[in-house]
């Protein structure tokens, strides 16, 4: 059996949206059964959750049955790696104490089965959004992030959680395709390719199933789309890196004609 790479990002588990969180997770959990046979590693690429933040004893409640799915297929042997999104920027050691599962809080380059990949969540990357990027500086700070382990964990988590959806209001409309030239990630990587060649950028956060080819006509930018509305995936077996859908049959790329 060939063993394969899975990549997947932008759950936002803590919001219904299509179906409930509580639903959507399940989902989730059927796709990571369905997977297990044949996944050698699986990267989570930001936003698995709409909103988390570690305190010293106290982690959000909810999504056990992702944890305790995580937990079993890490103690099978299956590499998992976490990448933090701009929703879930304050996860701290919880994944890597816990779990054993490793975070990454910038993108990075890596040799999977003889390709090169370049792998991060997207926020802050590319031209423009100078004032989500402004922001994310100070989410970042370590003063910011102590003041706010100050609030109790009831008032906190329903703060962080009723701006979250405030910033989902006002970035609704952004969630369309319009052309190749408006989007930044697809620019960011064919300015990346003329530092260093690179065979696929994979990215979550533009909530589109994305594949392009680049500038060099060879490199890939993928995606990875989301899972409120449509359960999309990377798979890649060592050859070709392919977008796929879970549980949705209507699911469609956007992609070079």
């Amino acid at each position: 059996m060939i063993k394969k790479i899975y990549f997947a990002s932008d759950f936002h588990l803590g919001i219904d949206a299509k179906y409930s969180s509580k639903e959507r997770e399940q989902q989730i959990v059927r796709w990571l059964d369905m997977i297990k046979a044949d996944a050698e590693a699986i990267y989570l690429v930001g936003d698995v959750f709409d909103f988390w933040f570690e305190y010293k004893t106290v982690v959000p409640k909810g999504f056990v049955r992702l944890l305790g799915k995580l937990a079993e297929l890490r103690d099978s042997g299956i590499e998992i790696f976490f990448f933090i999104g701009n929703h879930d920027m304050w996860m701290f050691r919880y994944f890597e104490e816990e779990l054993n599962i490793p975070i990454y809080r910038k993108p990075i380059r890596k040799e999977i089965k003889g390709k090169s990949f370049f792998i991060g969540h997207g926020d802050g990357l590319g031209p423009g959004d100078h004032g989500y990027k402004f922001i994310k500086k100070i989410f970042s700070n370590k003063i910011c992030q102590w003041l706010f382990a100050r609030l109790h964990p009831n008032f906190g988590i329903w703060l962080a959680n009723f701006w979250s959806n405030k910033s989902r209001e006002a970035n609704a409309r952004e969630d369309v395709f319009t052309n190749k030239k408006n989007e930044w990630l697809l620019t960011y990587a064919n300015q990346k390719i003329e530092e260093q060649h690179t065979d696929f950028f994979v990215f979550g956060h533009r909530h589109l199933p994305l594949d392009f080819k680049l500038k060099n006509e060879k490199s890939r930018y993928i995606n990875l789309g989301e899972w409120m509305n449509f359960n999309s995936y990377a798979v890649f077996d060592g050859q070709h890196l392919e977008i796929r859908f879970f549980e949705n049959e209507n699911g469609k790329v956007i992609k070079d004609d």
